[in-house]
């Protein structure tokens, strides 16, 4: 029998932030700190997300700030840790808008988050929802939203505008051998692309595989088609080497051990055929996301930022969780695709 293949599995920085803010030398410090726990606990990586700055912000100087920050990385003896990153595109910066400038100025500002994820992660991935804007929902000339058949409809030529600039976008990340991968997001959160099929379809034409999508298992059972569809987006992600990036994440976004993740469809499906990192994604109950996500549930303390809270798990409790959770699962769907049949039955029954 083959040896098992090692996975690298990353651990998602938005239990601590949604903004590394790189001009800082103190919160440089504090990420230092983290990333130095996160390693000793067996984490291979990390993502990180990079804030939208003001279109007066020149993108050159955002990247020579990562720079920078990339160095303090490396001072620290974190140098052979690897980054992804996670990007969203804004009102702003909007490669689907009618309007040529508007999708030049995206063009412009998706090269330079580029750019920052091969300055932290040298061959890397940038995931995200940054096809269309998140969380910019349409409305009418009378200001109602757009809803069901009339948004799909209305996706349509946002979607035919999109792909000059994505195109340019996916040459541009090869020569830098950074991978692309957009990231469906629920309906409540974000107009489309919600969901796998949809970010494929948009793929379908494009010139080569350097655009890919994301998979979160988060986003497939609040906003799936069911295991059936599931399934046939994974082998024609596969088919055509578009399977870039694979987030496990609970439905409620908060802890991955005993949580509602289907883990016999996940990695059944995904595990024999992907070969990329898994990515360990807990939201903590932190601003943006308490009010952007609605948290009603309790913030995991993070140590060296928050006072410890008796009783209450802390981020590195959490994220000690997930990943032998995660590990637990990989093992035992090895163990499954490699056994008799019987014998799978009955592990895949928890016997």
């Amino acid at each position: 029998m083959n040896a098992p293949v090692k996975r690298d599995i990353f651990f998602s920085f938005f239990m601590f932030t949604a903004d590394l803010r790189p001009q800082d030398a103190r919160y440089t410090k504090i990420l230092i700190d983290h990333l130095k726990a996160l390693t000793d606990m067996g984490y291979d990586g990390f993502d990180l997300h990079i804030a939208s700055q003001p279109a007066t912000v020149d993108h050159q100087l955002e990247v020579e700030s990562y720079v920078r920050l990339k160095k303090a990385f490396d001072e620290a003896g974190l140098n052979d840790v690897k980054f992804t990153t996670n990007v969203g595109t804004t009102r702003t910066f909007d490669p689907t808008s009618p309007y040529e400038e508007q999708r030049s100025q995206a063009l412009s500002y998706l090269k330079s988050r580029v750019d920052i994820t091969q300055v932290l992660g040298g061959d890397s991935i940038m995931s995200g929802p940054f096809l269309y804007p998140y969380g910019v929902f349409p409305l009418t000339d009378d200001n109602e939203p757009i809803w069901s058949d009339a948004l799909l409809a209305w996706m349509k030529p946002r979607y035919h505008a999109a792909r000059p600039v994505f195109e340019e976008l996916a040459t541009y990340a090869a020569a830098r051998e950074v991978k692309l991968a957009i990231e469906p997001v629920k309906s409540w959160e974000t107009p489309p692309p919600n969901m796998v099929s949809q970010v494929l379809d948009f793929l379908d034409d494009l010139g080569h595989a350097q655009c890919g999508a994301t998979i979160d298992t988060a986003q497939v059972v609040m906003e799936s088609q069911g295991p059936s569809i599931f399934k046939d987006n994974v082998a024609r992600a596969t088919r055509q080497d578009r399977l870039h990036y694979v987030h496990i994440s609970a439905p409620d976004r908060g802890a991955v051990h005993d949580s509602w993740i289907p883990w016999d469809i996940i990695l059944n499906e995904i595990e024999p055929v992907y070969r990329g990192p898994y990515l360990v994604e807990v939201f903590n109950a932190i601003p943006p996301f308490a009010n952007s996500m609605r948290m009603a549930r309790r913030r995991f303390w993070r140590p060296g930022e928050d006072d410890p809270e008796p009783g209450v798990d802390s981020a590195y409790d959490v994220a000690m969780a997930g990943l032998e959770e995660l590990r637990e699962q990989i093992a035992l769907s090895a163990r499954v695709r490699s056994d008799p049949p019987h014998l799978a039955a009955a592990h895949a029954g928890g016997a």
